[in-house]
C-alpha cells in the first residue's frame, strides 16, 4: 500500500495536536483529515473511508453518533487512542471498541509515526529469520507464512499485522521467554522510554489469545513469563 493511498482521521480536541499530527504525516505522504468533535469525525469517516483513525480517549464515553458501531463493523479502520497515563483502555474495552493501538499523552510524534507504519505492515521484525516452512501446524493451528494467514480447526482466524508478527516471533523463538521491551522492539520499531509503554504489548497479548486460545484465562499456546514477558511452548 502506496502512503499517499493512506487515509488518516485524527479526531483531538486540542488544536495544536491536530495541526502538528497533520503537518508531520502530510510531509510524510499520507492524506490526513481531522475533526475536533466526534460528530464532525463521523461525518468525514463516511465521506473519506480512511483506513487509520486517530482518537483522544476524552470521547471514549461519547457514542450517541455510532462512532464506534461504524469502525467495529469496518475491519479496514485502524483505530489509535491518543490516552493520558491514568487512562489506559482495559484490553476487554480494546476488544469492546475495536482499538488496535494506544499512544500515551504526552507522545512523541515519531512514537506515532512508527505506530502507524507497524500496524500498516510496514515495519517488519529485523533480526529474526523466517520459519523453516512457510505452513506450520501447531495443534488445532496451522501458520502460513507468506499469506500472513492463521487457521484454526479448519477456519480464518483474521489477525491483523502486528497480531501476526507477534505470533510469529514468539513461534520463531518457541520454549524462549522473550521481554516486553523485546517485542516492542523488534516489531513496532520503537525502544521503550517508560515502563508503561511495554502496555501495549500486553494489550495485543490478549487480543491475539482471545482468538487463538480455546479459554483466553487459561492459555495453552500464548503463555506468560511472570515478570519477563511471553513465550510460545517449544513444538517439536
Amino acid at each position: 500500500m502506496k502512503l499517499y493511498n493512506v487515509k488518516i482521521l485524527i479526531t483531538d480536541s486540542d488544536i495544536l495536536i491536530r495541526q502538528i499530527l497533520a503537518t508531520r504525516l502530510t510531509l510524510l505522504g499520507y492524506r490526513v483529515f481531522f475533526a475536533s468533535n466526534i460528530k464532525d469525525a463521523l461525518v468525514l469517516l463516511k465521506r473519506f473511508k480512511p483506513q487509520i483513525v486517530i482518537l483522544d480517549n476524552i470521547f471514549i464515553n461519547f457514542d450517541q453518533y455510532g462512532f464506534y458501531a461504524k469502525i467495529q463493523t469496518d475491519p479496514n479502520i485502524l483505530l489509535i487512542l491518543l490516552t493520558e497515563i491514568n487512562s489506559i483502555p482495559h484490553p476487554k474495552n480494546n476488544l469492546d471498541f475495536g482499538i488496535n493501538d494506544y499512544v500515551i499523552k504526552p507522545f512523541s510524534p515519531r512514537e506515532l509515526e512508527l505506530r502507524i507504519r507497524a500496524l500498516l505492515g510496514y515495519i517488519k521484525p529485523s533480526n529474526y529469520s523466517s520459519l523453516k516452512s512457510n505452513l506450520r501446524r501447531i495443534g488445532p493451528l496451522v501458520v502460513k507464512k507468506e499469506k500472513k494467514q492463521v487457521i484454526k480447526n479448519g477456519k480464518i482466524v483474521h489477525l491483523t499485522n502486528i497480531e501476526f508478527s507477534i505470533l510469529h516471533l514468539l513461534l520463531e523463538n518457541a520454549g524462549n521467554y522473550l521481554s516486553r521491551a523485546y517485542l516492542l522492539n523488534n516489531i513496532w520499531g520503537y525502544t521503550p522510554e517508560r515502563f508503561i509503554d511495554n502496555r501495549i504489548v500486553d494489550v495485543h497479548i490478549s487480543r491475539l489469545r482471545a482468538k487463538l486460545e480455546d479459554d483466553p484465562r487459561m492459555p495453552t499456546w500464548i503463555l506468560t513469563a511472570r515478570g519477563v514477558g511471553y513465550f510460545f511452548p517449544y513444538i517439536e
